[in-house]
């Protein structure tokens, strides 16, 4: 193997090893950020307000309060630990029958709000998918694969349901309502009624199909690696 084959071998070896570590992190440091910079410096006003109102005649002025809680790195910090806490007490009261009842007048209030009515639903919707394992699995029951958008090319979708009523009783067959999902961003897709014959039920997980939409097809399960046919079946006939 010559020096350059060996040095890229090398590092595309050191590169699949490095950048999915590199990834997490910027992606962590990126969310970090994000509720530094929109919720916790907001949070970290609001205690220098709360010190000053409390706070004796030879406490610290406002501007030494800004520098430590808003400016400074180790005070900021205390913002962001704030909004993960109160993120947490939410979801804990949220499990609660009481919490659930609660939300759920809230919910109401915003579904009657003109504006806010329009757009929460479907926020609500792509969040849910998103960050909530239990709508996953009850949403998409399992992985099928369609000949879809044509026949000869195959997709992989997502079972959410047994199709419609007035298209099973005209036909006469059963049917599998299925999302296939785009690729590199499975949230989105298209929804294709499709009779369960002409379905193939996958050995896949939710999740497995969702990597495997999300990579392009790169990360698939070791037991849905494709066995070479024999020769006979890959080649074409012979035209007379």
């Amino acid at each position: 193997m010559g020096i350059t084959k060996r040095f890229k071998s090398y590092f595309l070896r050191g590169l699949a090893v490095l950048l999915p570590t590199l990834l997490t992190i910027w992606i962590l440091v990126w969310g970090y950020g994000i509720i530094k910079d929109n919720v916790s410096i907001h949070i970290n006003r609001g205690l220098v307000w709360l010190i000053l109102q409390f706070q004796g005649e030879h406490g610290l002025t406002r501007e030494d309060l800004t520098r430590i809680f808003v400016d400074g790195m180790a005070g900021s910090a205390v913002g962001f630990i704030i909004a993960l806490l109160v993120v947490f007490v939410v979801g804990a009261l949220l499990a609660s029958v009481v919490g659930r009842a609660l939300w759920r007048l809230v919910e109401v209030f915003i579904m009657n709000t003109p504006v806010l009515r329009r757009v929460y639903p479907y926020v609500k919707q792509v969040t849910d998918f998103v960050l909530t394992q239990e709508e996953k699995q009850k949403m998409f029951s399992r992985v099928v694969a369609v000949e879809y958008p044509r026949k000869g090319l195959w997709s992989i979708g997502f079972v959410t349901g047994s199709g419609l009523a007035r298209i099973t009783q005209s036909v006469q067959k059963e049917f599998l309502t299925v999302l296939v999902p785009n690729s590199p961003t499975p949230v989105t897709g298209y929804v294709i009624v499709v009779p369960k014959e002409q379905t193939i039920a996958l050995d896949m997980t939710i999740e497995e199909a969702f990597r495997f939409c999300i990579s392009a097809g790169v990360i698939a399960p070791d037991r849905q690696e494709a066995v070479a046919l024999p020769r006979a079946y890959t080649e074409r006939p012979q035209e007379p």
